[in-house]
């Protein structure tokens, strides 16, 4: 628990020299132009290739697995049977978990060559945007820690000890610790994916821990009836309900009246009665 309490407690200063480090050290990535262009086309490459591997291995296990539950069948061993069905049942699930994933990492090898081909020497580099969209999601959160009736509303935005809150705010040290290694000079393809998928966890995080914040919210303010609120509150609203009625008759008043002075004679067709 300390270190994500370090965080939070420190952030103002460990995001903006996080954020000051990635942009120096992305200078020199940029100067390198056509590298940083296509470290997306590499890594989908690589993604591709491991994805290959991992069906291949799958593969491999699930043909030992038959064999195994065949060898057992023949010994009429009922209790080591179940046991070499469940296991055969499980590397088919593993089996076909790679080959789909193996289909989805061909289909985004195919989309990655198509913007890598489609890409213009102005384009935004894919490290440049995987880190504006790491420092959106940064930026967001710190909406929280500067907007006094966002924290007075969703207190559990900044609640370390709340498990959605923990949630991103573990993803989030995440990315910002593999931040440094992809925006380096070289960076690997591997470096990219996870730097990749760790900013991908982090928005998922956060869009799911602001989710359960306003669902809370709204759990509250529905459970409140008008006898439970305040007494100055519910003399002031009825107050308030009346005010906003006068002016809006006020403003109808005089609408009408420009509307004589410039010969229209009638209110406009959208003039709302007046009481």
């Amino acid at each position: 628990m300390e270190p994500i309490l370090l965080i939070v407690s420190s952030w103002w200063w460990v995001a903006p020299a996080a954020a000051g480090v990635g942009a120096m050290s992305y200078a020199g990535l940029t100067a390198r132009g056509r590298r940083a262009r296509r470290i997306e086309l590499d890594a989908a490459r690589h993604e591709e290739r491991a994805a290959y591997r991992a069906l291949h291995s799958a593969r491999a296990e699930l043909r030992a697995a038959k064999a195994e539950a065949l060898a057992v069948k023949a010994g009429r061993d009922a209790r080591a049977l179940a046991d070499a069905r469940r296991k055969l049942a499980t590397t088919r699930q593993t089996e076909r978990a790679a080959s789909l994933h193996l289909r989805a990492a061909r289909d985004r090898l195919r989309a990655t060559a198509l913007r890598y081909r489609a890409m213009r020497r102005d384009s935004p580099h894919p490290i440049a945007e995987l880190v504006a969209r790491h420092d959106a999601v940064t930026a967001r959160w710190l909406e929280y820690e500067t907007d006094a009736g966002k924290a007075l509303s969703f207190p559990q935005m900044l609640d370390p000890q709340h498990p959605p809150t923990l949630a991103f705010l573990r993803a989030q040290r995440e990315a910002q610790t593999l931040r440094g290694a992809a925006t380096q000079d070289k960076v690997a393809p591997e470096t990219y994916l996870a730097y990749r998928d760790a900013v991908q966890a982090a928005e998922s995080a956060f869009q799911a821990a602001e989710d359960d914040a306003l669902g809370i919210a709204r759990e509250s303010v529905s459970g409140l009836s008008w006898d439970a609120l305040p007494a100055p509150l519910t003399t002031w609203l009825p107050r308030a309900a009346d005010a906003i009625g006068e002016a809006a008759r006020v403003v109808a008043d005089v609408r009408d009246a420009v509307a004589k002075r410039q010969g229209g004679g009638a209110p406009p067709p959208d003039e709302p009665p007046r009481g």
